[in-house]
């Protein structure tokens, strides 16, 4: 394999050059980032599989995007084996450790502690498991070792890279954050946050895959880094331990299943919220018809951001790591329940208060769910998605994090990992379906998603964006399924998304007469646009043995597509 410092040296620094769109007959990666893009392609040139080059692209994302993903966080990997037909998912969410109380987020008066702060210190960070999924995805799946597929990115570390824009808005945004710590070195030097085309050099990083390369994953969950992690942690208040991290394992878990006009949709179920909501919003939206109204039309609005009202005011109600709550599925999902949720929506008013439903009248076990107000001053996260094709049709849909820009902004001392700021995803008001609890998994919105037809796949979803994954998602689908958009026009069609009637969000490219006609309604969308995920996705044609790639054009992903 060609060392990630080359593929450094060949990138134009404007990245004007970039392929957000590729073909290809033997195999497709889309990231959101060229280096890693390029580290996937050349796994997938040289005989490994989806799997392989999905764990040689999450380390060079590491090295690429500090601040979205890295061994530091946790991720939802899905895996689709062509041999057996069978779609798995790998779960490395990130737990909270030992000491972690369902009060540790208010103060001494019983209040939350601003979101902000609690973001920023060592209660917020949760053990990490991303590092442990990569291994186990090999044993289970993998043909490569990964002494092979860290050396790229130990490489691409040591020697550097050239700042794109989009980390060096994020440095420039966090440099306050970030040179309070060890990362302030790197990222900071002087006080100077590094700009776009300067070269990013992170030897403590390097040392720290390496060390991994010689001595396996027990090097970061047992070993030195283990320690430097446990003593960061601690230094910053938080109570994780290295008895924390041996401890952390994976969990294999089976994807949610739903249909969306004759197509099948497997996607993520709990601890993350994003299939369950994804699959209720699709059956309240298949239920309206919803491509009977134009693609930038105030009725396709209206229907969207009605059909997110209700899917978000279940969500805080009933969402939650399944290890410690029971989530009713089954009523979430039932045909009778969704056509409940929809028959409260109107074309020719808004829901004033939407408010939970009652899914558990449509199960066997009847429960009573308790809802905790939560502060309203949380951030969405940032993350990262990739999708991965191969010659023998495995699929890779894979969404990692460390969910905050620069997750905590805590950089392990000596070993470069930035730590994740997870445990913020739980609520901060105990109580509710999603209160801390020690090992407990917080509830995350990820939403790697495979749609097939006919038993096999043929797209692949998924997005960054905090509570905002979900949406991205849906309408991707939408556009691509229900408007049969071709699919780089589906993922860059202008997104919306609202979760209560007081939190909206929109992009640039929707008519202001449409926007006019939601205001009228009662929906408070605001004057400015704002960028909503950063959809990175794959669609198959099976008929023709053809991978399209696709890149959002939102950061500066790259597609390459693989022929022999």
């Amino acid at each position: 394999m060609v060392p990630g410092g080359a593929f450094a040296k060949e990138w134009d620094m404007s990245y004007d050059n970039l392929r957000q769109v590729a073909i290809g007959t033997d195999g497709m990666v889309t990231t959101a980032h060229p280096l890693a893009t390029q580290i996937g392609a050349d796994v997938l040139k040289n005989g490994g599989n989806a799997v392989d080059a999905a764990v040689a692209i999450q380390f060079a994302l590491n090295v690429t995007e500090p601040m979205m993903s890295g061994i530091g966080g946790g991720g939802f990997l899905m895996y689709y084996d062509a041999e057996s037909g069978e779609t798995q998912i790998l779960n490395s969410r990130e737990r909270a450790p030992a000491g972690a109380t369902p009060d540790m987020f208010l103060d001494d008066k019983g209040n939350a502690i601003p979101f902000a702060e609690r973001a920023t210190g060592g209660k917020a960070v949760g053990v990490p498991g991303t590092l442990k999924g990569l291994e186990e995805a090999l044993a289970r799946w993998g043909t490569m070792s990964m002494e092979e597929l860290i050396d790229p990115s130990i490489q691409l570390a040591e020697d550097g890279f050239p700042i794109d824009s989009v980390l060096a808005q994020a440095i420039e945004d966090n440099k306050a954050m970030l040179y309070r710590t060890a990362a302030g070195n790197v990222f900071v030097p002087n006080g100077n946050p590094l700009r776009e085309g300067d070269l990013l050099v992170q030897k403590d990083l390097a040392k720290a895959f390496t060390l991994i390369k010689k001595e396996g994953t027990d090097a970061f969950y047992k070993g030195d880094i283990a320690k430097a992690i446990a003593d960061v942690v601690q230094q910053y208040g938080g109570s994780l331990t290295v008895e924390d991290l041996a401890a952390y394992d994976v969990t294999m878990d089976k994807p949610i299943w739903g249909e969306y006009k004759g197509y099948q949709i497997a996607s993520m179920p709990p601890p993350s919220s994003g299939g369950v909501f994804l699959l209720q919003m699709l059956g309240i939206l298949d239920g309206v018809d919803l491509s009977q109204y134009d693609v930038k039309s105030w009725e396709k609005y209206h229907l969207l951001a009605e059909s997110m009202h209700l899917a978000y005011a279940d969500r805080a109600a009933y969402a939650g790591d399944p290890e410690f709550i029971d989530v009713p599925l089954e009523g979430l999902l039932h045909p009778d329940y969704i056509q409940e949720r929809l028959n409260l929506i109107n074309l020719d008013k808004m829901i004033e208060k939407p408010t939970a439903g009652d899914p558990w009248a449509y199960q066997d076990m009847k429960q009573e769910s308790v809802i905790v107000e939560q502060p309203k001053d949380g951030q969405p996260g940032e993350t990262t998605h990739f999708s991965v094709a191969d010659q023998w049709g495995n699929v890779v849909s894979y969404t990692t994090t460390i969910e905050q820009l620069f997750g905590t902004g805590l950089m392990v001392p000596g070993y470069g990992i930035m730590l994740n700021n997870e445990l913020t995803d739980f609520d901060a008001m105990p109580g509710g379906a999603n209160q801390v609890e020690p090992n407990k998994r917080p509830l995350s919105s990820m939403t790697p998603t495979i749609v097939f037809e006919n038993g096999k796949p043929v797209l692949t979803v998924g997005s960054p964006g905090g509570p905002t994954i979900i949406t991205s998602v849906l309408q991707t689908i939408i556009n691509s399924i229900a408007y049969d958009m071709e699919l780089k026009a589906a993922v860059e069609e202008p997104r919306i998304y609202t979760n209560s009637t007081s939190s909206y969000r929109y992009e640039e490219g929707i008519p202001e007469e449409a926007m006019d006609a939601l205001r009228k309604l009662g929906h408070q969308f605001g004057e400015s646009p704002t960028v909503i995920g950063n959809v990175q996705s794959i669609w198959i044609d099976q008929k023709e043995g053809i991978y399209k790639g696709v890149a959002d054009s939102s950061r500066n992903g790259t597609a390459i597509g693989i022929d022999f």
